[in-house]
């Protein structure tokens, strides 16, 4: 070799042949070196690159390459790369049609880029050729090509913003840079996978490949709207090479990163699913660019949830902090799809897609997750503070865990149905009563009701009790303690739909279990009937519950429930006026009957024969109540002689009722209504004196406004006078009052005895044989138009389903505003002091619920706002609630 100067040098190079190349390297490639280190300029020192790369690189040995090529090329590299990109950047913002020199030189740039990407690339091409490296053989080189690799592609995602409006002048140079970038991604995603660590490797090396994981993972968030081929590869790599080294890594990974940008990216790619399905939705076009777009993000959907799976499942144990966002993950997937009623509209067609592609291969992550207490923990939850939007997709998973925890080991139901906070029963129950909206449209979801059938759209309620009782036929024995802890709590909670689903479940548990759990259950809930006081709000659902078990008792169990419960002693008759004869056996109703009606009788003459005391009057109404419940189950059987003592003990009842004293006493007001409910039963049997006496005492009560319970009652015995003919010698009383009590009651501004008031007359118009009364019970052309519309069918005011959705989600916010927020040192409604607890920092779920809770409230205040003028006390009570939202502000800076 001579002793050219550098430009003749390289000139010579030109012409060498691959045999002179690596014969002259200990001679040529030093001072190439000590060149490229002192060239400026870049077309040069490209030059020189591309020589050094692709004549010399090959022959040097891979022991070797790293110390007497790398450590002297890559930072002179590096450092004309930043140049080349500041250079660029500060260029680009003067860029203008009308500077073509200025032009001239960002292209000449950008060239310059794209230039050296390509000798990179070569550079790794050159080094993919080998079966296994070592890392120290290579170590300098990943990290270098990582960091031009995430300033490239950056710089091709800001390039609307770096070239302000004139990316048409270096577009093609653009798309240049884009394509070399993106190889130069492949050739390296190639190499580091010939990179092998293994147990012998040092804590430099580990650390070194966690590096490299994590800097993919950066370079992950900068292109992911970017290419969806480039994209998921990237993914797949960090997925592949996580897994390759798991056992290494696992302790050294920032798993909660990895995860989070896995789930940012599902997110991201689900919505755009969903926005490309409601645009064809909305230009009713099924094919073309769309639709191809739309098939390709729903896989790139279903490769993200694949690998997100196989992540949980290699580092599941690593990811207790992520299970929050697991979580949400599920939920905000479900509550943008239908049958959210948040959803954006889809045509079936789209909506298969997603479910079928994307959707089935999330659904394997659920199954991963069950034995993963810290993700028990977070979806059983007490505090969740969810959104309402994610109210039914949180009701949704709990009922896809129920399916799935029959098949899991037993360790993991014992799990589940303990819970921590809340049994997964319990927190099924709670989620099931904040999906108030989605139970009042319904909202219908898909189920098989027979093997080989289709699947049918059924009502949120039926699906939730349909999965409800497959989970109880498969309860554990050993959990029945926690099922039945939260069935009787579910019938005893505040929500009347939730304790109807519990009582609908509950009831398939005695069908479904054996004959002896169902009469032990009976026992139990008649044992708590007794006990429990008749004023308390939770009385009604146990008697309900009572009344339907019984009759899916077995005979003989009936029997031992009389024995254990005897009807003719008085204590007793608590239980039995919530039962229906009708359960029992035809021997066993006869002698319950029988025995019923003489403890009622004897308990009611003897209140009438003593001071008749306001005081002794609850045992009274519980008589009654007994009397009642036997008199109707006993239909045409009651004897005459049993008939005719009630029927005397009646009238001694009514002979002393006032008016105003029922209107003032509520035990009384109860005794009435159960006096009416009686009378409807006889009402074939009321003589005219008796029959005067009632109607004089409704006629005189309703002009004193009593209570909805008793309006109620009254409207019962009216509609029954359809049945009967009114005595001759009764009728010039009785007739004008009875028109007169319909059509106030017709009248009445409530609703709830408006519609009532409507059937009951209705029914009394289509039996009574006294024609001439029904037109005096309708004073006014408002009433008969009323009764019409009623008769027809016809609906005042027609409310679309989109609005009556608005209108209810509305609702929901006022009520959500309304419900005082449980926090652990709530105070017991038993009245007696409650026991002194720990005392812990609030949890973050506590301030997320605090903080709903405030904003739905502010939401409230805006819809009445919305709906009349406030009053005058409203804006200093803002005021008021503004200064405390300022001191809230300063506690916390």
């Amino acid at each position: 070799m001579s002793q050219a100067d550098p430009e003749q040098l390289l000139r010579e190079l030109d012409g060498w042949d691959w045999e002179l190349c690596r014969r002259e390297l200990p001679a040529v490639l030093p001072r190439l070196l000590s060149m490229y280190a002192e060239s400026e300029d870049w077309t040069e020192h490209i030059r020189i690159l591309r020589i050094l790369t692709e004549m010399f690189l090959p022959h040097i040995s891979l022991e070797d390459v790293e110390q007497s090529f790398f450590s002297k090329v890559l930072p002179k590299t590096l450092q004309f790369f930043d140049n080349l990109m500041c250079e660029l950047c500060s260029k680009a913002k003067g860029l203008s049609s009308q500077s073509t020199e200025l032009c001239s030189t960002v292209r000449n740039l950008l060239q310059a880029v794209v230039q050296l990407l390509e000798t990179l690339t070569g550079c790794v091409r050159c080094l993919c050729s080998a079966r296994e490296l070592s890392l120290r053989s290579i170590r300098s080189l990943p990290p270098s090509l990582l960091r031009v690799l995430k300033s490239t592609f950056t710089h091709c995602k800001d390039s609307e913003s770096v070239y302000y409006g004139h990316l048409h002048l270096i577009s093609d140079l653009l798309q240049s840079m884009f394509k070399e970038t993106y190889s130069l991604q492949k050739q390296l995603m190639e190499l580091i996978d010939l990179i092998s660590i293994d147990s012998a490797s040092t804590e430099d090396d580990i650390t070194y490949m966690v590096s490299v994981i994590h800097t993919v993972l950066e370079i992950c968030s900068v292109i992911s709207n970017m290419d969806h081929a480039l994209h998921a590869n990237t993914w797949k790599f960090i997925i592949k090479q996580s897994l390759k080294h798991h056992s290494l890594l696992q302790g050294h990974l920032k798993h909660s990163d990895i995860l989070s940008g896995l789930c940012k990216d599902i997110l991201l790619s689900f919505d755009s699913c969903l926005q490309l399905a409601e645009q064809m939705k909305v230009s009713e076009v099924q094919e073309g660019t769309d639709f191809r777009l739309f098939q390709k993000t729903v896989k790139l959907c279903r490769f993200f949830a694949n690998s997100l799976v196989h992540y949980t499942k290699e580092f599941r144990v690593c990811l207790s902090d992520s299970c929050s966002q697991l979580h949400q993950l599920f939920l905000q997937i479900y509550s943008k799809f239908p049958p959210s009623l948040y959803a954006p509209e889809m045509l079936e067609v789209h909506q298969d897609e997603i479910s079928q592609v994307f959707l089935v291969a999330l659904d394997p992550l659920i199954t991963q997750l069950l034995p993963f207490s810290p993700f028990m923990e977070q979806v059983l939850s007490e505090n969740l503070g969810l959104p309402p939007e994610q109210q039914l997709p949180q009701c949704l998973l709990l009922l896809t865990i129920m399916d799935k925890l029959s098949s899991q080991p037993e360790e993991v139901q014992t799990l589940w149905n303990t819970g921590k906070s809340l049994s997964l029963l319990s927190a099924l129950f709670l989620s099931f009563q904040q999906c108030c909206v989605e139970l009042s449209l319904p909202v219908c979801l898909p189920q098989v009701l027979s093997p080989g059938q289709p699947a049918v759209p059924i009502s949120l309620y039926h699906y939730v009790c349909v999965h409800l009782c497959s989970f109880i036929a498969s309860t554990l024995p050993s959990h029945f303690p926690q099922l039945e802890r939260a069935l009787l709590e579910a019938v005893l909670g505040s929500s009347m739909i939730t304790s109807l689903l519990a009582m609908d479940s509950w009831c398939f548990l005695a069908r479904y279990g054996t004959a002896e759990l169902c009469a032990h259950h009976v026992n139990v809930i008649a044992h708590l009937v007794k006990a429990w006081p008749s004023d308390c709000c939770q009385a009604p659902a146990l008697a309900v519950l009572l009344r339907r078990m019984l009759f899916l008792m077995a005979p003989e169990h009936q029997v031992e429930f009389a024995r254990e419960f005897p009807p003719e002693e008085a204590e007793n008759l608590a239980v039995w006026q919530h039962v229906s004869l009708r359960a029992l056996s035809a021997d066993l109703r006869a002698r319950v009957l029988s025995q019923l009606c003489s403890a009622g009788l004897q308990r009611c003459r003897q209140w009438l024969s003593s001071g008749r005391a306001l005081g002794g009057l609850p045992p009274v109404n519980t008589a009654l109540s007994a009397l009642l419940a036997a008199c109707t189950s006993a239909d045409a059987t009651l004897e005459a002689e049993l008939q005719n003592s009630v029927l005397g003990m009646l009238t001694q009842f009514w002979s002393f009722l006032q008016a105003k004293q029922v209107s003032d006493e509520p035990c009384l007001q109860k005794t009435l209504c159960l006096l009416l409910h009686l009378l409807e039963v006889f009402i074939q049997a009321l003589d005219a004196q008796l029959m005067t006496q009632v109607f004089a005492l409704q006629s005189s009560l309703l002009q004193l406004h009593p209570p909805d319970h008793v309006r109620l009652a009254m409207l019962d015995f009216l509609s029954s006078m359809g049945k009967v003919f009114i005595p001759q010698e009764a009728q010039r009383q009785v007739v004008p009052q009875l028109s007169c009590l319909f059509a106030s009651l017709l009248a009445d501004q409530t609703w709830l005895i408006h519609q009532h008031a409507l059937e009951a007359f209705t029914r009394f118009a289509e039996e009574t044989r006294h024609e001439d009364v029904v037109p005096w019970c309708l004073n006014s052309e408002e009433a008969k138009n009323k009764v019409v519309n009623f008769l027809d069918k016809t609906r005042q005011v027609e409310e679309t389903r989109e609005a009556r959705t608005e209108r209810l989600k509305q609702e929901r916010i006022t009520w959500s505003a309304a419900q005082v927020l449980k926090v652990d040192g709530e105070l017991e409604s038993t009245g007696e002091p409650v026991a002194k607890r720990a005392c812990h920092p609030p949890s973050e779920e506590q301030y997320k619920a605090a903080v709903g809770t405030m904003e739905g409230a502010v939401e409230a205040v805006k819809l009445l706002l919305q709906k009349g003028p406030p009053p005058g006390w409203l804006a200093g009570k803002l005021e008021a609630l503004h200064a405390a939202m300022a001191t809230l502000r300063a506690s916390v800076r």
